[in-house]
């Protein structure tokens, strides 16, 4: 599969009329999106707000990120079996507004969302500081299910952002890049003499709003199966969760994911990305078995010499993330995982939940535990009332000059085990 992926780079966001991109800005006609977001009747009000790099200002709670991007000459869509028609996308054109991102924030949905700082010391431990931000604050009708309510803005983030998208369909993009995958027997043929390397990305899907899509459909619902990974620059992969922040993949996160990017990097140079493995993270051990025994089966099938896995979470996760790791080495496959670390405020409990020998590659986000103080802001987006009882807060942790201590755990994509990260250690 092939796919050309045009970055147009926008540089600010600013309210207009009508929407459109120019001059590398993105206009957005705020009534226009007030209206399609109001068709969801279970959205009493949504509020429309900008947040650009360097500004004083947090967000919070934030349930979601998701990157404006558009198919382009064919009949193909973005967030298929979400928003449009179940057909397989990874091909064709791309265009993507590259330096922006939809935010969804507002009432609470679940008691792990997050935090987004714009400047301090904050913003360096997420990327969304670096975007330009269109942020939606919502009000959800009375009494309405959190379930409801969590769908509701995960549909109405998805109908915004490629509304914007849209709007980059005729403008020529500031760099064009291409990705392609071969055939199992095409690419052996091709590099002969190159190790072949695998991704397994492991998807939250541990319910109760602990969801991740794929093609519309919740992956606790589905086998451990083989996706190309240009599907997932388009869209095929998008978040339900609401969880941790500090380790949540959101849907941005998937779009941009930096595994596939650097494995494209070194295709056909010094390894052959010869495919991707998407599996779950279920409650119970028989399911996690099942997906950890097909993993390593699949890992066998495309004769794999070596992989990258991915997890997502933590706690009843890392229990499949050794599962997967230990039975994919058993076939005679290399692993590295990718994770974080929950080491406790001083660094000094057990890192994961299990533990394995074959887990002898590892490659950690950080801690999620660590402290931080995030100074007062300017201007806050959304609410701060529930900064106090999100995963990472804790009680009267708003201090007297209007800062707050939180753990890392508190700050959106803070210890991504993506990698999606500014920091490093050697």
């Amino acid at each position: 599969m092939k796919l050309e992926v045009g970055y147009i780079d926008i540089k600010d966001v600013q309210f207009g009329s009508p929407s459109k991109v120019e001059g590398g800005t993105l206009y957005v006609d705020a009534e226009a999106v007030r209206k399609l977001v109001l068709e969801d009747t279970r959205i009493l009000d949504v509020q429309l707000d900008i947040a650009r790099p360097g500004e004083s200002v947090r967000i919070a709670p934030v349930k979601d990120c998701i990157e404006p991007r558009t198919k382009v000459g064919s009949d193909l869509e973005i967030f298929p079996g979400m928003l449009g028609k179940v057909k397989t996308v990874g091909t064709g054109r791309t265009h993507v507004l590259r330096g922006s991102a939809v935010v969804t924030c507002g009432a609470i949905v679940g008691f792990q969302e997050g935090i987004i700082d714009m400047s301090g010391p904050g913003a360096a431990y997420t990327p969304f500081s670096e975007t330009n931000n269109l942020v939606l604050i919502f009000t959800p009708k009375a009494e309405l299910p959190q379930h409801e309510y969590e769908q509701a803005l995960r549909m109405a983030g998805f109908k915004v952002a490629v509304y914007l998208g849209d709007l980059g369909k005729n403008v020529t993009p500031n760099c064009v890049e291409t990705y392609e995958t071969l055939p199992v027997l095409k690419a052996k043929e091709t590099y002969p003499d190159l190790p072949r390397v695998g991704y397994v990305q492991m998807l939250q899907t541990q319910g109760l709003l602990h969801d991740t899509y794929v093609y519309g459909v919740d992956m606790k619902n589905s086998l451990t199966t083989m996706l190309n990974p240009t599907e997932v620059m388009d869209g095929a992969i998008v978040s339900g969760n609401c969880v941790s922040a500090c380790d949540k993949n959101t849907t941005y996160h998937h779009q941009n994911n930096p595994v596939i990017k650097d494995l494209f990097a070194r295709h056909g140079k010094d390894l052959i990305f010869a495919g991707m493995i998407i599996t779950n993270e279920n409650v119970f051990l028989m399911d996690k078995e099942r997906s950890s025994d097909w993993t390593a089966k699949l890992c066998a099938m495309m004769e794999f010499d070596g992989v990258i896995i991915t997890q997502e979470g933590f706690g009843n996760p890392d229990t499949d993330l050794m599962m997967n790791c230990k039975k994919v080495e058993a076939v005679g496959v290399c692993t590295v995982i990718v994770t974080d670390e929950y080491a406790g405020r001083d660094g000094t409990s057990q890192s994961l939940a299990d533990v394995d020998i074959a887990a002898n590659a590892v490659v950690t986000g950080g801690n999620a535990n660590e402290v931080i103080t995030l100074p007062k802001m300017d201007k806050v987006i959304g609410s701060l009332a529930e900064v106090d009882v999100i995963a990472g807060g804790f009680e009267n942790n708003t201090l007297a000059d209007g800062s707050i201590v939180v753990e890392l755990q508190a700050i959106i994509g803070a210890t991504n085990e993506l990698g999606f990260s500014k920091h490093s250690a050697r």
